[in-house]
């Protein structure tokens, strides 16, 4: 997951924005001058690069970096879950990372549930599991690159799939999936609930949701703590965010789009 972070660190500034605050731009520009070193591997920025409906962007992935790093996230044998982003590829679950020091040998495993160590006291969260903040910060960031690029970036969503996406699209996909743990499958099943056969079956306990920490990384399980309603809770946002909006309407509305009040 670290190696998909550098994704979050993207904002989009609209025009209004810009003419709020218009020394910001100009120190921008000031700085791009002073570090022209720095501005070759970041995103590209300023008027020049204005993207749709004028907007621009500060990110720190260029576009060839921005499909390198999604290529592998959306990967289903990588991080791509059917709950969500793995906060570790399984990739490793085959091909664990091994190194060795002071004639021991250490290695970083695939590992969707709990630990099977008691190293940084048995937390998994980031070997395997699907964790909401982070899959939350990675949704934001994409949906600021579609406000950016609308139609024009395009991704293969999931890799190999043949199927093609927008970066909007591609943050639906990803949040569904999230949602997809809460919810009842064909079986009248909740992913959340796991083999807690009270949770799933008894009618005083089926309808009642916990927001744990993390999930299982590869069938959805609740696990760690199960109050989480800070972040976990987030969830309820973005069932709200794509209950009010589609690419359309992002990209017409743009940072305000997500905030306005349903209306009947």
């Amino acid at each position: 997951m670290v190696g998909l972070l550098p994704l979050c660190a993207t904002t989009v500034i609209e025009p209004w924005q810009r003419e709020l605050v218009p020394q910001v731009l100009v120190a921008f520009q000031a700085r791009a001058r002073q570090m022209p070193e720095l501005f070759k591997s970041i995103h590209p920025a300023g008027p020049e690069h204005w993207g749709v409906n004028q907007r621009g962007i500060f990110a720190l992935l260029n576009p060839e970096r921005l499909r390198r790093v999604l290529s592998k996230m959306l990967d289903e044998n990588e991080f791509l879950g059917p709950y969500g982003l793995r906060a570790l590829s399984k990739f490793h679950e085959r091909n664990p990372y091994i190194f060795h020091a002071g004639g021991q040998e250490y290695r970083v495993n695939y590992l969707p549930a709990e630990s099977d160590s008691g190293m940084f006291g048995g937390n998994s969260n980031w070997r395997g599991p699907v964790w909401m903040p982070v899959n939350i910060m990675i949704i934001r960031a994409l949906l600021n690159f579609h406000l950016y690029y609308g139609d024009n970036f395009k991704i293969e969503c999931p890799t190999g799939s043949g199927k093609m996406m927008n970066l909007f699209e591609v943050s639906k996909e990803i949040a569904d999936r999230l949602t997809r743990i809460f919810l009842r499958d064909e079986h009248g099943r909740r992913p959340v609930y796991g083999g807690t056969e009270k949770f799933q079956s008894d009618p005083h306990w089926r309808d009642l949701l916990l927001f744990y920490e993390y999930f299982h990384g590869d069938n959805g399980a609740g696990l760690g703590a199960n109050h989480q309603t800070g972040w976990t809770g987030c969830v309820a946002k973005v069932i709200q965010l794509y209950g009010l909006l589609d690419a359309k309407k992002a990209l017409e509305g743009g940072k305000r789009a997500g905030f306005k009040k349903v209306t009947a």
